[in-house]
């Protein structure tokens, strides 16, 4: 009798590794970031201290993100993952034995979410280039579509959950179960298969990678265009959302539970953009996915009238889907057009730029909102949305950058004959 097969083809081992690890991950951390706000809050911290522990987690991740990405294009990637994910176990299990007896000091708090962005800075880079490595050829834009599919529908039920637990039994127990959950998904991630990956040529160090980096990076306008953009883009919406959000929530929307609900609605949404994206292939991959970051605006004037409850889900549920348009031609982009052997350092480069304001604008959050007023900050964080999404759209090889049936991130020889098939002005 023929056999079916439970997967499809492009689906292998490493894939499904890496999938059902984000989705544990996911499950764990975004619950995390609900009970890491309410339990600042729970010891009589204001914005400002919500700010601080936010930013204490994003300052590491900018610092070590460029080491994080040689190092991931040097050592076994999956290696790196298992480390990382190590140290934010600890961390999350250290905050939460802190939380659950007793009174945790602010800088307590500080100093273990800098651990855990520390690890983050180095798991980041080295994900990014063991999944883009694990899938191939045209169905390469469904594959990733699918992961993110997998890994917002937990970042969904994360954040219900979290702002749940934290709501009935306090944020200990949520930060808890994120250690448990880092450690369960490390132990998944040690089975991982690098066989595949050539190995790399030895060096001229550090500094000559990190240089060659920079070169695959600073080479194509698309790219540093599109990260410039995001640089601006998640610093405001991360003080709208991990600092003003909580704030609102407990002053006009009832508290953690329905702060909790929000995010999981932003969650659902990116669900349906990632379902929409194993369908559609728009063939101008970075137009298409940048004019869909516009939406993105739209959670931070929503706290800034405050609107309804269900109109704030509403609102968040479209950016989500909206946004996750962009995140699927993100990664398709870079699949096919860089060199397997640089994935990680230029991934490293890409989320530098992406976080780089972001420790700056949460630890301003607190200070703006006394200067200006919680409104007219989250104003402003929803109008230079709207106008660095504007600006990127302003370079031709964003608007032109087209899709193709077969990627050409070759390294080598292989990418020299490809180079000249690129319909992209420049490197890009």
């Amino acid at each position: 009798m023929p056999t079916t097969t439970r997967r499809p083809a492009w689906a292998g081992r490493n894939y499904s590794l890496l999938t059902a690890a984000a989705v544990v991950t996911n499950l764990g951390s975004h619950g995390a970031l609900v009970a890491a706000a309410f339990a600042v809050l729970e010891t009589g911290g204001d914005s400002g201290d919500v700010g601080l522990v936010a930013a204490a987690r994003t300052l590491p991740l900018v610092l070590f993100l460029l080491i994080g990405g040689a190092v991931a294009d040097r050592l076994p990637r999956h290696h790196v993952m298992v480390a990382a994910n190590a140290l934010n176990c600890l961390s999350q299990a250290a905050f939460a034995a802190l939380v659950l007896t007793g009174q945790p000091l602010l800088w307590q708090m500080m100093l273990l979410a800098a651990l855990g962005g520390t690890g983050q800075a180095f798991f980041g880079p080295a994900a990014e280039g063991m999944l883009m490595s694990s899938v191939d050829g045209e169905q390469a834009g469904r594959a990733f579509a699918v992961f993110r599919m997998a890994m917002q529908g937990a970042a969904l039920g994360g954040a219900a959950l979290g702002g749940a637990m934290v709501a009935a039994i306090g944020p200990g127990w949520v930060l808890a179960a994120d250690a448990a959950a880092f450690a369960l998904a490390g132990a998944l991630r040690a089975f991982l298969d690098v066989g595949h990956i050539a190995p790399r040529a030895p060096g001229g160090g550090m500094l000559a990678d990190l240089r060659e980096g920079w070169r695959e990076f600073a080479g194509r306008p698309w790219l540093w265009a599109i990260v410039l953009q995001f640089s601006i883009a998640n610093a405001v919406v991360a003080a709208a959302e991990a600092v003003y959000g909580p704030l609102v929530a407990r002053d006009h929307l009832g508290g953690a539970g329905p702060w909790g609900l929000a995010l999981a609605a932003f969650g659902a949404g990116t669900v349906a953009g990632a379902l929409l994206m194993t369908r559609w292939k728009p063939r101008r991959l970075l137009l298409a996915g940048t004019l869909c970051v516009f939406p993105l605006a739209l959670p931070a004037a929503a706290l800034a009238v405050p609107v309804p409850v269900g109109v704030l889900f509403a609102v968040m549920f479209v950016a989500g889907a909206t946004v996750e348009v962009f995140g699927v031609s993100w990664m398709t982009a870079l699949h096919q057009e860089i060199p397997e052997d640089k994935l990680s350092r230029v991934s490293a480069y890409d989320w530098f730029g992406s976080v780089a304001l972001s420790p700056l604008a949460t630890a301003g959050a607190g200070p703006a909102e006394e200067a200006f007023g919680r409104t007219t900050a989250l104003w402003g964080c929803a109008g230079l949305v709207v106008l660095v999404t504007a600006a990127a759209l302003c370079v031709p090889d964003v608007r032109d950058l087209r899709r193709r049936t077969t990627s050409v991130a070759q390294s080598g020889s292989e990418r020299a004959s490809a180079d000249a098939e690129r319909p992209v002005g420049g490197l890009g």
